[in-house]
């Protein structure tokens, strides 16, 4: 039930363990918002060109991403911290309002007639979706013991892969199953899209919903305190301000984590903008956005990116296992040099078959991204902080992401001279990197990191540090 609540644990007790069913309830909304994701992250270039951008205009196109991603998810990760009701309990209201806004941007979206519209929409409907998940991230470290968190992010995972097959492959499911037409009148989205995401913002909101209604919150465990807190720091302006000097007192394991987000994030950021310029260009041969051939690609775009989000859900369940046997930073650095061949070898691609091979490679690599980091940083942060650190740790995937805005364009058009698919490789170059990064990691949770020095925490931004210890 909706209202019902769980009692705190002790900050000092370990939580208890949770059941498949209940961490199956909790992360069950994330197979919708990444349904919505897919959505974007497939076809947003394919809507900026049928409108009519040119290749060298998507990353400055696509900037709203990073950009509300950087204004939305630490607010909100600081706002949920410092919220509780008895029957909605701190994170699900976020997931609700941000699930029925993403939901109408869905609907919206491919209705829109003209190239600044679909920037502008761009920014609500990743606004939106940023509501709702950036308190999914936290509510992992709230719910769940410490020795369950690597297992919770991988079922996130799991979901994330299943929601976005859904989404990267509806455009192709409506043209192939449903014979709807993928050809669109020049200057408008083709029926296919526009059903796509229809089908896709139902999805969002149920998917959320069903996390809303079937999840329990603890209560804060001292509530006096938590509401003498909440009100002497809250306010979305004091969030604001809170959020960013956060980036100033990172935990030690947040720093060196951050390094690899950046590399991750800018490498994905290609991924998702100049995929499908590349498959249309060097493997369809074609420029032409309203020909049948060109949106052939980029239908198949959408059903490799249903590959790699397939493979990541398949592989998500391995992760736990792989990081016992050997470390969660070893698994990482393997998992992101997995991804970052798997981009490269587009270059060397024709048959738009072979496609296939190459999203195996990124998918196993995206599994990990959705996971790893995460379960790392929650055993080094506090409990009471978690939503606020998870907002602030967001900041290092839409940084890159927003440098990456500014600078693929000009590369992309003055030094590779329009040939997106050089674009994507340096993309494949940058998770090379950020694998290779990953191993400097001190991971607190994992025992072989157990003489790792301890991590200074503030309670605040601006209040004294508390030293937590790893080793306990």
């Amino acid at each position: 039930m909706a209202g019902s609540t769980a009692a705190a644990p002790s900050a000092t007790h370990n939580k208890p363990r949770l059941s498949f069913w209940q961490i199956w309830n909790m992360s069950f909304g994330f197979l919708g918002i990444q349904c919505g994701f897919a959505l974007q992250n497939a076809n947003m270039s394919r809507i900026f060109e049928t409108m009519g951008a040119n290749p060298d205009d998507l990353a400055f196109l696509w900037l709203a991403a990073p950009i509300t991603g950087l204004l939305v998810q630490p607010v909100i990760g600081y706002l949920s911290d410092r919220t509780w009701s008895p029957r909605w309990g701190r994170r699900r209201p976020f997931f609700l309002i941000g699930a029925v806004l993403a939901s109408l941007s869905l609907l919206v979206m491919p209705n829109v007639s003209a190239l600044w519209m679909a920037a502008g929409m761009l920014w609500i409907m990743d606004s939106s979706m940023n509501i709702s998940m950036e308190p999914f991230r936290a509510l992992v470290g709230d719910l769940l013991p410490s020795e369950q968190r690597t297992a919770g992010f991988a079922f996130q995972t799991f979901l994330i892969g299943i929601g976005a097959i859904i989404g990267s492959s509806l455009p192709w499911v409506m043209t192939h199953w449903f014979n709807v037409s993928n050809e669109p009148v020049p200057g408008h989205i083709a029926p296919s899209l526009k059903y796509a995401f229809y089908i896709g913002g139902a999805i969002f909101l149920l998917a959320v919903l069903w996390t809303v209604f079937n999840t329990k919150e603890y209560p804060p465990e001292n509530l006096a305190e938590f509401e003498e807190e909440k009100r002497r720091t809250a306010g979305f302006a004091n969030g604001f301000r809170e959020s960013f000097m956060g980036i100033f007192h990172m935990p030690h394991t947040m720093k060196q984590l951050a390094l690899v987000q950046f590399f991750t994030w800018f490498g994905l950021y290609a991924m998702w903008i100049y995929t499908t310029p590349a498959v249309t260009s060097h493997i369809y041969h074609t420029t032409d956005t309203s020909s049948k051939l060109y949106n052939e690609g980029a239908d198949w775009v959408g059903i490799c990116f249903s590959v790699y989000s397939g493979v990541s859900a398949i592989f998500a369940l391995l992760l736990p296992v792989v990081a016992r046997s050997t470390s969660r930073r070893f698994t990482h650095m393997v998992c992101l040099l997995a991804g970052g061949a798997g981009l490269i070898s587009i270059f060397f691609i024709q048959n738009p078959t072979l496609l296939i091979l190459s999203m195996i490679g990124v998918g196993i690599g995206w599994a990990s991204i959705l996971s790893m980091p995460y379960a790392m940083l929650a055993g080094a942060l506090p409990a009471n902080r978690m939503g606020y650190y998870m907002g602030v740790f967001n900041f290092f995937i839409v940084i890159p992401q927003s440098i990456a805005g500014l600078v693929l364009g000009p590369l992309t058009k003055h030094l590779f001279h329009g040939e997106t698919v050089y674009t994507l490789a340096l993309g494949g170059a940058s998770l090379l990197l950020a694998g290779l990064l990953s191993l400097r990691v001190d991971d607190a949770d994992d025992m072989r990191t157990v003489d790792a020095e301890p991590v200074t925490l503030p309670a605040t931004a601006y209040e004294a540090p508390v030293e937590l210890d790893p080793r306990t």
